[in-house]
């Protein structure tokens, strides 16, 4: 992520990913937070981020 943009992009992403109550992400840091509302797996959340156009790196 390099730009506020992009934050929403994937906030987006994963804001409509079932079981994700709310993501708040911080291109300056490079992170994101997700509060989840029941039990989602990484991978999921991962594959959101990617379908958005952004990779995970940890």
């Amino acid at each position: 992520m390099s730009c506020n943009g992009c934050e929403q992009n994937v906030v987006n992403a994963l804001e409509s990913t079932g079981g994700v109550e709310s993501a708040e992400a911080d291109h300056e840091a490079g992170t994101v937070e997700v509060v989840v509302e029941e039990d989602v797996d990484d991978a999921t959340l991962a594959d959101a981020v990617d379908q958005a156009g952004y990779e995970v790196v940890a």
